[in-house]
């Protein structure tokens, strides 16, 4: 899986997860909303999570039994860090 063929909301929500340690969704969710500035709604947040864990970019297990933490499978791992290479390349040059 290419990080390019994932919608914005699920490549931010990729990258939010790789700088949180085993957050929860509520976690993810209130960090990715502090950092567009934005409300987003519960349900297109946890669709979004769960379709990145059918993609098996990211992990779910449960915290209690209520909650769910999530962490990069390491798919999910190389993925942000291609992402984060190709990203690199080309700000370089407009640095």
């Amino acid at each position: 899986m290419k990080v390019h063929e994932l919608t914005a909301i699920q490549r931010d929500l990729l990258f939010v997860v790789s700088g949180m340690r085993n957050p929860s969704g509520k976690a993810i969710k209130s960090e990715l909303e502090d950092s567009q500035g934005r409300a987003l709604l519960a349900g297109r947040v946890y669709t979004n999570l769960n379709e990145l864990v059918e993609k098996d970019l990211i992990a779910k297990g449960s915290k209690t039994g209520r909650t769910n933490e999530y962490s990069l499978t390491e798919d999910g791992r190389d993925a942000v860090r291609r992402r984060r290479r190709w990203e690199r390349r080309y700000t370089k040059q407009s640095a």
